[in-house]
Formats: C-alpha cells, sequence, structure tokens
C-alpha cells in the first residue's frame, strides 16, 4: 500500500484529487492546513506529498525547505496557482520533485504522481557491491570499503543512474532529464557539474583524477568499469 499525504485547502479540489488517486494499492490522507499537514508527517509516513503552495496559514514553501533540512527524500509535487517562471524555479530550488500550476488535468496529476512513486519505489534487488563500494538504493545506505557516505538525494540519483549504467556514456542532457525529470529546464547550466564534483570528492580517492566517475569530454559521463 503506497500512502500519499495531500495538503490542499481547496475541499471540492481536495476531494477530486483523492477519487483521482485513490485505489487498491493508493491510500490518500487529506489535510487543509500546514499545521495539518506538519502533524501528519511528523505522526506518519508517506511515500509522497502533494503540497499546495498558498494555504491559510502560510506557505507550503515553508514546509518543503523544513522536510528537506531534515534530510527527508519523501517526493514532493507543489500545487500552485502561481505559474510566473520565478515561482517555478523558487520551488524546484527549495526541494520539489515537480510542479503543478493551477487549473490542471486531473489525468496530467495523476501521470505525475504514478511517475514520482515508480521513481521513490525503493529497488526489490541487494546492494550494489563493486570495486569497494557498497551502494544500497532500497535502504539509501552507501559504503565506501565499509564508512558510511551521507549523499544528498540529488546525488543518489546522479549516482544510481550511472552505476545502473556502468561502462556507458551518458550525456549531459540525458542525466538532467532523468535526475531533474520536469525541472530540468529550470535547472542553472552548472547544476550537473556541481553534482558531479560533489560525488567526486566523495567516492573518489584522488577527485581531479577520478577512476570512476569519468567525463567524457563533449559528451557527458560514464561509470568506468575498471
Amino acid at each position: 500500500m503506497q500512502k500519499i499525504l495531500l495538503v490542499e485547502d481547496d475541499a471540492a479540489l481536495g476531494q477530486g484529487i483523492c477519487l483521482t488517486l485513490k485505489g487498491s494499492s493508493v491510500q490518500i490522507h487529506l489535510c487543509q492546513t500546514l499545521a495539518q499537514g506538519r502533524s501528519a508527517l511528523e505522526n506518519g509516513s508517506f511515500d509522497l506529498l502533494i503540497l499546495d503552495v498558498n494555504l491559510p496559514d502560510g506557505s507550503g514553501l515553508d514546509l518543503l525547505r523544513d522536510i528537506r533540512r531534515c534530510h527527508s527524500s519523501i517526493p514532493v509535487i507543489l500545487l500552485t496557482a502561481n505559474d510566473l517562471e520565478t515561482d517555478i524555479v523558487v520551488g524546484l530550488e527549495s526541494g520539489a520533485d515537480d510542479y503543478i500550476t493551477k487549473p490542471f488535468s486531473l489525468a496530467v496529476l495523476r501521470a505525475r504522481v504514478n511517475a514520482q512513486l515508480r521513481r521513490g519505489a525503493p529497488l526489490q534487488t541487494a546492494a550494489i557491491e563493486l570495486d569497494g563500494f557498497s551502494f544500497d538504493f532500497a535502504w539509501m545506505e552507501f559504503r565506501k570499503n565499509g564508512r558510511l557516505i551521507e549523499l544528498s538525494k540529488t546525488e543518489q540519483r546522479l549516482l544510481r543512474i550511472l552505476v545502473e549504467n556502468r561502462g556507458r556514456v551518458l550525456s549531459r542532457e540525458v542525466l538532467l532529464e532523468r535526475v531533474w525529470l520536469s525541472g530540468a529546464e529550470y535547472v542553472e547550466e552548472n547544476a550537473l557539474s556541481v553534482t558531479v564534483k560533489r560525488l567526486r570528492d566523495k567516492l573518489e580517492d584522488t577527485p581531479s583524477r577520478p577512476r570512476f566517475l569519468k567525463t567524457v569530454y563533449g559528451i557527458g559521463y560514464t561509470w568506468a568499469v575498471n
């Protein structure tokens, strides 16, 4: 059973979303204020948060930032009537995984929710063991020679794509689309390079001369097979 927390103050819209998304394998918990949403998150576990930005007791962005400060990796879809490019950028930079402006199609919302649930589902395979590394994406536990390494959500997504495609060169465009999904067009040009550098700093013995996460100039990156 996958559990979705919906924080939306418009009662009619909230009920419509619940009817659209609910099913035999999906459970929806509806809140109408920030306070109710915070309480639900503190007292329960959810696979996805759908969060209205403009709520009667404050901004959903404040809750989103608090969630990310706690290093929670729960996928978050923002709902808002604010459709200016700057509003979308602020939402994504605050840690949102997707951003949907009102009015929207419930069918489109359902498709985006399903995409986030698939993306957030834990791998059913064992940890990937290679070259002294242990990458367990199901439990978000990453080790180098037995030593635990802390990775951000973005670093985890990039590492997973590269390791699952090790030996293949992935272009910058592909990585941007797959790591940032629908927000790729709003990501700063150097965001991928910065994330790669941070991964190298954490994983490579000599980050300036990487053995594993290599640049293929003019194309993109690869996790080298040694």
